[in-house]
């Protein structure tokens, strides 16, 4: 008896193996916060500044802007817990020159501005400078803000060899060079796109028919 409840409790448990491992993949997943709600949703001053951002930077829409001031609002809360230190601090020279590391690679901050008094001075137009939408616009390679999102999005753009369609990607100091239409795409040199050929199509059979029936009417004559 005792043999055959065991056996039966490893057929349920084996039974269930998905069921545990999609639990185990879920307990595994990041539920960091990556956006902050404001505290008063209908502050004028407020809701008139990020009108004029997504404007300004072909932003989608209020979540995106929310989304950098949390950026921005957690680096400048690292740096001003970091001010209270000491300066000979271990803690504040080892977590201050990552964080100054971190945003020189950005492009955030200058390379020239060293101390942590200059994150706290830092604001949101200094990373949506540094989005990929802003940068191919900037760089000639569209002929607006909303045409670089539209070009990200269709798989146009390029860092480097990957292909990114995300248009708030943020893009280091060192791979700003290497910003270009993809290899694929017709603005990188490749063949036609899917709409042209479709149009270059149905020109080559509207011609063919043309030249058919004219061949038919000079047979009559």
């Amino acid at each position: 008896d005792m043999l055959r409840r065991q056996g039966d409790f490893f057929i349920v448990l084996l039974s269930n193996a998905p069921c545990l491992r999609s639990m185990s993949t879920h307990a595994l997943k990041n539920h960091s916060k990556t956006v902050k709600t404001p505290r008063r949703p209908y502050e004028k001053e407020r809701l008139d500044a990020e009108m004029k951002l997504i404007g300004e930077y072909g932003l989608k829409n209020k979540r995106e802007v929310w989304r950098v001031r949390y950026t921005l609002a957690k680096a400048r809360k690292r740096a001003r817990t970091l001010l209270t230190l000491e300066e000979k601090d271990p803690k504040r020279i080892f977590e201050g020159t990552a964080l100054l590391r971190r945003l020189h690679r950005l492009g955030v901050l200058d390379e020239a501005k060293n101390k942590l008094d200059y994150v706290l001075s830092l604001n949101m137009q200094d990373f949506l400078e540094r989005r990929l939408q802003t940068i191919v616009y900037k760089k000639g390679m569209a002929l607006s803000v909303h045409h670089a999102r539209v070009l990200i999005r269709q798989r146009h753009i390029r860092v480097g060899r990957q292909v990114v369609n995300v248009p708030s990607f943020m893009v280091r100091m060192d791979s700003q060079p290497h910003i270009d239409f993809s290899t694929t795409s017709p603005f990188g040199g490749a063949g036609p796109g899917r709409n042209k050929r479709k149009r270059m199509k149905a020109k080559k059979e509207a011609e063919a028919t043309a030249a058919g029936g004219g061949a038919e009417a000079e047979e009559e004559d």
